[in-house]
């Protein structure tokens, strides 16, 4: 029988599979995950200012613009005058950076088929139900344990 240990290590081997095949990847454009989470949030959002990535990142200003300084510097991103407010800059992907969003985005959806497809739907959807309660009672923990 599969007990509370096993299923936490099951959980830690998969993170760690998961991290070691994204950081790979991502080591191939020359991004790191937190950068690849800015081109994530552009290609859903697109351009939008500092500070909505900030939010969406849950980072502070000044790693925001680390973040966003590093993929200026190699090419993903530019940052634009907003075009009604003179006060706002926005972050922008470049066509290169659109490009490798995209390609990411195309490499998550192909994991994830690669993954589940023909597995039963339910099994799928209970998979995910699972996590969703770890998920869940994890936040809980590490919030109790921050305060």
């Amino acid at each position: 029988m599969t007990g509370p240990d096993t299923a936490l290590d099951r959980t830690l081997e998969l993170a760690v599979l998961v991290n070691e095949d994204m950081d790979r990847a991502l080591a191939t454009d020359g991004l790191t995950r937190s950068r690849a989470h800015v081109l994530f949030e552009l290609h859903h959002r697109g351009p939008v200012p500092q500070r909505t990535l900030s939010t969406a990142l849950q980072v502070s200003a000044r790693n925001i613009t680390g973040l966003v300084d590093a993929l200026v510097a190699t090419g993903f991103v530019t940052r634009e005058p907003h075009p009604t407010d003179r006060r706002v800059v926005l972050v922008t992907p470049t066509e290169h950076g659109a490009r490798t969003a995209a390609t990411l985005a195309a490499g998550r959806h192909q994991l994830a088929s690669a993954l589940f497809d023909g597995m039963p739907a339910n099994r799928v959807a209970t998979y995910t139900e699972v996590l969703d309660e770890v998920l869940a009672r994890f936040r809980e923990l590490t919030a109790a344990t921050a305060r």
